[in-house]
């Protein structure tokens, strides 16, 4: 999982003469851990450079910072000594108070109030001067999956009628969901949900048996649907708008999961020679489902995983960070491996109207921000861009699925004392 790295001080005086005054610093600053790795269930953290990052220079970094800013607001709400998961990485909240107040003490142009220089400089000067990059490897790979995911449009209906048929479930209060990460350090970032009885947790209903009636006649239908493709895409978005018969439109917000494990229906698809590997795309799977009535609510049903939503009258969506999201800058990662709220450089893809099939993707290098995880999102080099509402956000999110690096950004104090860590270990 490592790569090569510095071996060694031998020939460090001609190195003195070679090396410019910065590549120095950098060289005598990750000196004491540039050797070492951070391991978390296979995922390694390898010290880099901001010139390592490709795009660092070209990115406008001002939609990242506001982005980040929101997380820190959040975690000005949490005690300093909470653990942020994975805690091997994370730290704790006030390992990040620090850098979040000079987040938030830069103004609207990104420029510092006693300090008269561009915003884009600003911002960069404030990313370079108190971050650490670290490239993520995972399983011993540097290159990862990217795919995307908006904000669905939906036509609903308060109540039933004769087009309006199907439901949209708001959380029945006996689901309870577990944080495992309370209870074994293993286990941070995973979450179980269930139901009790009779003193033990038992699995909820699952999609199947909710859509045979498990939870009918509970008064728990937030809303009805014209169309169950379109409540299965929003439950896999995990977010989204309704537009109500009267014009008005509401927000639905993820409000948690049955606890049953997703099933991808493109993989689905593709083993089953229904659709192509080089077609698989969200709209090619709704056409298909919608083809096919009969066998696309079978095949609907065998992802058992199923989401419940409620009204949204505040900024929104919100992500598990508990924040709202910005759109082309908020990314969903597993906890597990990446902290929420953490910076991230995504280099990768992004799908482009203008680029052929077999033609090289657009480039995606960009400043993301963790704010997001999903049932999908498993590894450490994996992530899902959240690209907001409207017809090119669904474009976007509909024919997104290209590989990748990522790095991340960690505040280097707590950067240093985890490298230090691991080398004593």
């Amino acid at each position: 999982m490592i790569t090569d790295m510095i071996n060694g001080r031998k020939g460090l005086g001609i190195l003195l003469v070679g090396l410019g005054l910065a590549a120095l610093l950098w060289l005598l600053f990750f000196w004491p851990f540039s050797r070492q790795t951070i391991p978390v269930k296979g995922i390694a953290f390898v010290p880099a450079a901001f010139a390592d990052l490709p795009g660092w220079g070209r990115d406008d970094l001002s939609p990242a910072l506001a982005a980040f800013v929101t997380s820190c607001q959040k975690k000005q709400t949490l005690p300093a000594d909470r653990p942020i998961s994975p805690v091997a990485i994370g730290g704790e909240v006030g390992d990040w108070q620090a850098v979040c107040d000079r987040a938030m003490a830069l103004d609207e142009s990104g420029a510092p109030s006693d300090q008269a220089i561009s915003s884009d400089q600003a911002i960069r000067d404030f990313f370079e001067q108190f971050f650490t990059p670290l490239s993520v490897r995972f399983d011993g790979s540097a290159r990862g999956l990217f795919t995307g995911y908006y904000e669905p449009l939906i036509r609903a209906s308060r109540t039933p009628d004769a087009r309006y048929q199907v439901p949209i479930y708001r959380r029945p209060p006996e689901l309870v969901t577990v944080d495992l990460g309370d209870f074994r350090d293993d286990l941070a970032g995973r979450s179980i949900a269930g139901k009790v009885e009779n003193g033990r947790l038992q699995p909820f209903p699952s999609r199947h048996e909710i859509a045979r009636g498990a939870l009918a006649g509970r008064g728990l239908e937030l809303l009805w649907a014209d169309d169950r493709v379109d409540v299965f895409f929003l439950q896999i978005q995990g977010s989204g708008r309704a537009l109500l018969p009267d014009g008005s439109m509401i927000a639905l917000g993820y409000d948690g999961p049955n606890g049953h494990g997703y099933t991808s229906l493109g993989r689905l698809m593709v083993e089953r020679r229904i659709l192509h590997p080089d077609h698989v795309s969200a709209p090619a799977i709704a056409d298909w489902l919608r083809d096919n009535p009969v066998a696309g609510a079978d095949l609907m049903v065998e992802n058992a995983s199923y989401i419940f939503f409620r009204r949204l009258d505040g900024p929104g969506p919100l992500g598990a960070e508990g924040v709202p999201l910005t759109p082309g800058r908020s990314l969903a990662v597993d906890r597990a491996y990446l902290p929420l709220g953490a910076p991230l450089w995504l280099a990768g893809g992004m799908p482009d109207r203008e680029t052929a099939p077999d033609e090289a993707p657009k480039p995606l290098e960009r400043l993301m921000v963790a704010q997001d995880t999903g049932g999908a999102i498993r590894g450490g080099v994996r992530g899902d861009v959240f690209w907001g509402f409207g017809d090119e956000a669904a474009y976007l999110a509909g024919h997104m699925a290209h590989y990748g690096r990522l790095w991340l950004l960690l505040p280097t104090p707590l950067a240093q004392r985890l490298f230090a860590s691991a080398e004593k270990s």
